[in-house]
């Protein structure tokens, strides 16, 4: 199987303060009422089309044990320590690596830990046809964003 994806925790959540801590930021956190936390949903979101095995979590080394509580299918090769805490960019540099040395023809996905996804079953089908369309054009990059309704300096945009 050549599908991965890569959950990026390693954030402090400092915009969720006091709720989100340093020792326990947001990603670890059940902020939408689920039952499970913000962690939780971005993994079972993504394996239902990429196997446990194919799952890496890039997180701050504080925070491997709470990975390991939160995620147990997960195995411990598959939790990646960053070794400092350098943003978005470095991170998925990291696990392309990991990826491309462990699988050349790997397709990844990368996902935040913390984002809420309204429609599910779209989110499934988009997946999908982003696997598809990587699988076929190898030296594709495709990125999948939402619609913003207004303008936030938190954010990134995609063109």
């Amino acid at each position: 199987m050549n599908k991965y994806a890569v959950i990026m925790a390693g954030g402090v959540g400092s915009r969720f303060w006091p709720v989100s801590r340093q020792s326990f930021p947001k990603q670890f956190h059940d902020m939408l009422g689920f039952g499970k936390s913000l962690l939780q949903t971005t993994f079972d979101r993504l394996k239902q089309q990429v196997p446990d095995r194919n799952i890496l979590i890039l997180t701050n080394a504080d925070y491997i044990s709470l990975v390991q509580e939160q995620l147990p299918s997960i195995p411990l090769e598959n939790i990646v320590a960053e070794p400092a805490m350098r943003n978005t960019a470095p991170c998925i540099l990291l696990a392309a690596l990991k990826i491309k040395k462990k699988n050349p023809n790997g397709i990844m996905i990368v996902a935040p830990s913390d984002s809420y996804i309204e429609n599910g079953e779209q989110f499934q089908k988009d997946l999908k046809t982003a696997f598809s369309f990587c699988e076929n054009h190898p030296n594709a990059l495709m990125t999948m964003g939402i619609e913003p309704d207004s303008p936030n300096i938190g954010f990134g945009y995609i063109e």
